[in-house]
């Protein structure tokens, strides 16, 4: 009797399980059911189920750090500003520019080693530079009788924190920019190399000496770079930039602190109404040096956090390091997960920055190339999403430069599919 009583009630249990995980799964479809699924057209912040839902240059991620567990179709991609505007002095514009660009959540370990660092990306040099990055800050240091980007521990590179050598990454500069010959790249090197000629040797051997900009063309005082049109047709389209100051009369290589200024990186950086001069660095509002690096990145990557700050608290920086240097928007911002946001990231605000700079509009898709100053488009720019649905999540790696990318979100009618056998099994015990 007791048996009997058991096994009845193992079958009820198994029912109401049977039954919760249909209601769960069916609600889910059908929540995920008023997603936008337009044949690939939907829009910034329009809720969406998979990859293929977004339009060209979107992907489908969410911002739980936010509230925000809707997938909502989230800009992946920067517009081509020197296609709308390209007659102005390269110092004029503004860039993405992605911090510790190397080191990449998937990028693999050494052989037989552990890696013990953190990660700072989560796609490679050559989809970042595909997705409209054109800076890359890369820490080089002498590891393994060879140049090697790496994350330092005490100074120094480990087997455990190593990624590659740097020439690999050197390559898919190379690449890029042969590929695509109207680009340029800049380049800040954090350096711990002492190798007489070291540097110069590996960007040769990259093949990248071709692109050099000399620093003998580098504005000297803070006067304006030539137009980015005049750089293309010199082929001048590497700007490379050492963080030790010798290396400018002994290699050729511009020292980063004679040419640009910099606000403090890390949690520094991330505070809220301060935007402080790193120490190495002319106070932010110098007119001596006619480049402008903005860094917002806290001290410690947190990839989860990464929507967060690439959303408004980074527009809110914008604005405070502009006040700090003297009404002068910065030429680069330096994130960590570039791509991740509440919808239009750091995208939409660098487009927001060139608008404003580079022909008065609230965004550079306003600009009219040729037209007055001022003299705008009407184009709508999305605002931030309030959505707090909780129909799906987005988890799974960003590897993207198309619409048709490989990044995950959730496919809830595969889910259901995946699930029947597992709830028709417990409906029969």
């Amino acid at each position: 009797m007791c048996s009997g009583f058991l096994e009845h009630g193992r079958k009820s249990r198994a029912l109401a399980i049977g039954y919760l995980l249909l209601v769960s799964l069916f609600s889910v479809l059908i929540a995920s059911s008023t997603a936008c699924s337009n044949n690939g057209n939907c829009q910034v912040l329009e809720a969406c189920s998979a990859p293929t839902d977004c339009g060209a240059g979107l992907y489908c991620g969410n911002c739980p750090a936010l509230g925000m567990n809707q997938p909502i179709c989230t800009r992946g991609q920067a517009t081509n500003v020197a296609s709308i505007i390209n007659g102005l002095p390269f110092n004029k514009y503004t860039w993405i520019m992605t911090h510790n660009s190397f080191s990449i959540v998937d990028a693999p370990p050494l052989p037989g080693v552990q890696r013990l660092t953190f990660y700072n990306q989560e796609d490679t040099v050559t989809n970042q530079l595909k997705n409209g990055v054109r800076g890359l800050m890369l820490d080089m240091y002498e590891f393994d009788n060879d140049i090697w980007l790496c994350h330092s521990f005490r100074g120094q590179c480990f087997n455990f924190t190593a990624f590659q050598p740097a020439i690999n990454t050197l390559k898919e500069v190379e690449a890029f920019l042969t590929e695509n010959p109207t680009e340029i790249i800049t380049i800040i090197i954090e350096d711990y190399v002492h190798t007489p000629k070291g540097l110069t040797s590996l960007f040769i051997n990259a093949g990248l000496d071709k692109y050099w900009y000399p620093v003998s063309k580098m504005p000297k005082k803070g006067q304006d770079w030539p137009t980015v049109t005049e750089m293309v047709q010199a082929n001048h389209r590497l700007l490379v930039f050492t963080s030790i100051a010798s290396k400018e009369a002994e290699e050729g290589i511009a020292y980063q602190w004679k040419h640009m200024v910099e606000n403090e990186p890390g949690d520094p950086g991330v505070h809220q109404g301060s935007c402080p001069s790193r120490k190495e660095s002319k106070a932010l509002s110098s007119r001596s040096a006619s480049l402008f690096l903005m860094n917002y990145f806290p001290t410690y990557p947190v990839e989860a956090d990464s929507c967060k700050e690439n959303s408004a608290p980074l527009a809110e920086m914008v604005n405070t390091c502009y006040k700090a240097a003297g009404n002068v928007l910065p030429n680069f911002v330096a994130v960590n997960f570039y791509m991740r946001s509440d919808g239009g990231g750091v995208f939409d605000i660098i487009d927001k920055m060139n608008g404003h700079t580079l022909c008065g509009c609230n965004t550079v898709t306003a600009c009219q190339a040729g037209g007055p100053f001022g003299s705008c488009k009407n184009v709508s720019v999305p605002s931030t999403s309030s959505m707090t649905n909780t129909s799906g999540s987005f988890t799974g790696s960003v590897q993207f430069w198309r619409s048709a990318s490989p990044v995950h979100s959730p496919n809830c009618l595969l889910h259901l599919l995946l699930y029947l056998p597992l709830i028709g099994a417990l409906l029969q015990l």
